[in-house]
């Protein structure tokens, strides 16, 4: 199988789930939302983008289908690029989404009162709605402006546990704070310390506290040490979450009510294992009495993931169905 990834995440980080064997494209047009930290928006950098991307959103578009015409993949597999998507209707590729969101209704949600925001709706879910479907994982927002939904499992890697692995680091507690790679209004100079706890991140370490180190100092691969260590504490995302769940870590999150995904991936994160939603400020003044209230809730069952082998069954069997098209005629 020939395999292009094209995203501006670090080919570094690919290898680490995908291995080597791939071709990388380190651009794509889509961009999300502008943001401001982990959880803030910047809605005017984010309407912004999108009056610049739907200016000339045919020329964009066609520019993104030569580039699929000039590849020739059986299949696009979009997560969840609309550019894409429609870039891959207007090749004649075969294209399917996959997500637990998608940006047509959460550029509703933030900025659908703008007076642009109609005619780059249209835009976007037209795009969505070409695909031959978009497979929803669990959990995952509601999509209202999605015509081709089909509902699959949870899609994340079971991490191994390597408790034994850190033990032989940290005789205490480990706790992992993860917020996604982006800046946060959290500060971890004024991080807590805590009798008896070591804390990994992927945010900027004190060089005072030996208490705060790197995750990736640990050797571990992010999934195994999600499942490693005894408390995670995050902000709503899925692969975390769900990472979370799958091992029964327990989880302290800075709610994010103005989040599309939050109710639904709120509810599913406590449905499978002890999860209690916080603010940033209260971590850094309460996180001893937060810790004992969330290791206090009952146990639950954890969560399966069977997302991935939903997914590769639907693609399987429409590439098999183009297959047989072609045979016929």
């Amino acid at each position: 199988m020939r395999l292009t990834i094209q995203t501006t995440v670090p080919r570094a980080f690919l290898e680490e789930r995908y291995g080597p064997d791939f071709i990388h494209v380190p651009e794509i047009p889509d961009f999300g939302l502008k943001m401001v930290s982990a959880v803030g928006v910047d809605l005017d950098a984010s309407a912004e983008g999108y009056r610049r991307m739907h200016s000339d959103f045919t020329t964009l578009v066609e520019g993104e289908a030569e580039r699929l015409r000039r590849m020739r993949p059986d299949v696009v597999l979009a997560n969840v690029p609309y550019v894409t998507l429609a870039a891959a209707a207007r090749a004649g590729i075969p294209a399917v989404a996959l997500s637990s969101l998608q940006w047509a209704d959460i550029y509703r949600h933030y900025l659908g009162d703008r007076p642009e925001a109609a005619a780059i709706l249209a835009e976007m879910r037209a795009a969505y709605n070409s695909a031959r479907a978009f497979l929803r994982v669990t959990p995952a927002m509601d999509m209202p402006s999605i015509d081709n939904v089909v509902e699959i499992g949870t899609v994340a890697t079971r991490g191994r546990n390597r408790r034994d692995a850190l033990e032989a680091r940290f005789p205490g507690k480990v706790g992992l704070v993860a917020f996604g790679g982006i800046d946060h209004d959290l500060s971890l100079e004024r991080w807590p310390r805590l009798e008896g706890w070591t804390w990994a991140t992927a945010l900027d370490c004190p060089p005072e506290r030996d208490d705060i180190v790197p995750w990736r100092s640990l050797g571990l691969s992010f999934a195994d040490l999600a499942a490693s260590v005894d408390v995670i504490i995050t902000k709503p995302g899925y692969g975390t979450f769900t990472e979370a769940a799958l091992a029964g870590i327990p989880v302290l999150y800075v709610a994010r009510p103005d989040w599309p995904e939050s109710p639904a991936m709120d509810r599913w994160l406590m449905a499978h294992t002890r999860a209690l939603a916080v603010t940033a400020e209260s971590l850094l003044l309460q996180l001893k009495e937060q810790l004992h209230a969330l290791f206090s809730l009952p146990d639950q069952p954890v969560g399966e993931a069977a997302g991935s082998e939903d997914a590769a069954d639907f693609i399987e069997r429409m590439l098999l169905a183009k297959s047989a098209i072609c045979e016929r005629s």
